[in-house]
C-alpha cells in the first residue's frame, strides 16, 4: 500500500463561520456538501482541509489517507480486519465519486481510506 496524500478533517461548530475564518488567512472555500451543507473544504495552493459540522458524531480527529486506487481501499480494509484493527465502515463507493472505508484509532480518531473513482 502506498499513501499518496493526507487530508485533515476538522470538527467545526459552524461551517460558514469556519469558511470565513480560513478566508481571513488566505484560504479559499473550495466546495461544500449537503443541503444544508454539513461538510466542506478550504484550499490554499495544493493544500486542502476538510471541515465537518459536528464531525459526524465523533469527538476525535478525522483524517483521509488517499491511496493509489479503489482496489487499494479494499486491500487496506482487509489488512485492518486481519490484524484486529477496529473498522467503522466497509469499503463503499460514495456519491462524491470516492471509494472509502473507515477505521478507528484506539484514541477515538477516525481514518478514511479513500481513492477517487474513475470518471464515467
Amino acid at each position: 500500500m502506498k499513501i499518496e496524500g493526507i487530508t485533515p478533517i476538522l470538527n467545526v461548530s459552524n461551517l460558514e463561520e469556519s469558511f470565513s475564518w480560513f478566508e481571513k488567512l488566505g484560504w479559499k472555500k473550495h466546495w461544500d456538501w449537503g443541503d444544508p451543507p454539513s461538510f466542506g473544504a478550504v484550499i490554499n495552493g495544493k493544500c486542502e482541509i476538510f471541515l465537518c459540522l459536528d464531525c459526524q458524531g465523533s469527538h476525535g480527529t478525522w483524517m483521509t489517507w488517499w491511496v493509489e486506487s479503489p482496489a487499494a481501499v479494499d486491500e487496506l480494509y482487509r489488512l485492518a480486519l486481519s490484524r484486529g484493527v477496529q473498522t467503522l465502515a466497509p469499503p463503499e463507493d460514495r456519491p462524491w465519486n470516492v471509494r472509502e472505508c473507515h477505521i478507528a484509532h484506539p484514541d477515538g480518531h477516525t481514518f478514511r481510506i479513500s481513492a477517487g473513482l474513475p470518471e464515467e
